[in-house]
């Protein structure tokens, strides 16, 4: 059952937004306001937020950066409702991150599409991890290491080789979209919109990609504890490292290990008879 947080002032907005959610069968979470949607979405890591973009206290906008800085919950899928939406609104969010757009009032149908739409994505992206891992799984015994090290995670996209270059440099340091920004000399809002049109993902989505391979590849090859590997990858504190590889790989750092070492040895069994 996915986990959808609502951020929406108005209470008859958000019970409604709630109630035909519920409906289809999503677990729901509530925040009357910006602030406390951010709470809730670092504490119960949601599946995805909807939130309105005119609130007091904070904004969308700002609840969509403060989200997005944090590598716990860089990734989230975001849908913004506005009343308005005008075109520069639908531009500035798109730029900062976000997945979609929806006017409100909107109908359930174009409500349902939207999450849809976000949650594929989502979906395609775990689809591409578990890819990742039995590659490394099926490699034979020599060929493991070098190619859970060195395939990259990169697209060859010319115009962002110097930006995955310097991810690539640093992602085991805590570096942000404006460092990578500064690096190539761009603006962090044009550095946002060119790799989201690019790729469909964001560069701190790419930052956290690059420290989820390096786990992996560390994890099954090392015997370093699990803290010591969150800290070598650039985070400052071990329990974001659990939350995000658990949001991404479904599992626990400890027992994606297990897993992946076992498979390994199932798979090189045969070769020692």
């Amino acid at each position: 059952m996915e986990k959808i947080l609502v951020i929406e002032d108005s209470a008859q907005n958000r019970d409604l937004f709630i109630e035909a959610l519920e409906a289809e069968g999503f677990h729901t979470i509530g925040a009357e306001n910006g602030l406390v949607g951010v709470q809730r979405a670092q504490d119960g890591l949601p599946d995805l937020v909807i939130c309105d973009i005119m609130m007091p206290q904070l904004d969308g906008y700002g609840v969509l950066s403060t989200l997005r800085q944090d590598p716990v919950t860089a990734i989230i899928p975001f849908i913004f409702l506005t009343a308005k939406g005008t075109k520069a609104e639908i531009r500035q969010g798109m730029e900062m991150g976000a997945d979609d757009y929806l006017t409100k009032p909107c109908t359930v149908k174009e409500l349902l599409g939207a999450i849809a739409a976000c949650l594929e994505k989502r979906a395609n992206l775990r689809k591409w991890y578990t890819s990742q891992f039995q590659s490394v799984a099926e490699a034979p015994e020599a060929e493991t290491t070098k190619l859970a090290v060195s395939k990259s995670i990169f697209p060859s996209e010319p115009q962002l080789s110097e930006v995955f270059r310097f991810i690539e440099a640093n992602y085991h340091r805590s570096i942000t979209l404006r460092d990578v920004a500064l690096a190539v000399d761009y603006s962090s809002t044009y550095l946002t919109n060119l790799v989201g049109r690019q790729t469909g993902q964001t560069v701190q989505s790419w930052i956290i990609l690059r420290r989820m391979a390096a786990a992996r590849s560390l994890l099954l090859e090392t015997d370093e504890k699990v803290e010591a590997i969150a800290q070598a990858l650039g985070y400052q504190c071990a329990v974001h490292f659990f939350r995000q590889f658990r949001q991404h790989h479904g599992t626990t750092p400890h027992a994606w290990r297990t897993v992946g070492r076992s498979t390994v040895q199932q798979i090189q069994e045969p070769r020692k008879c």
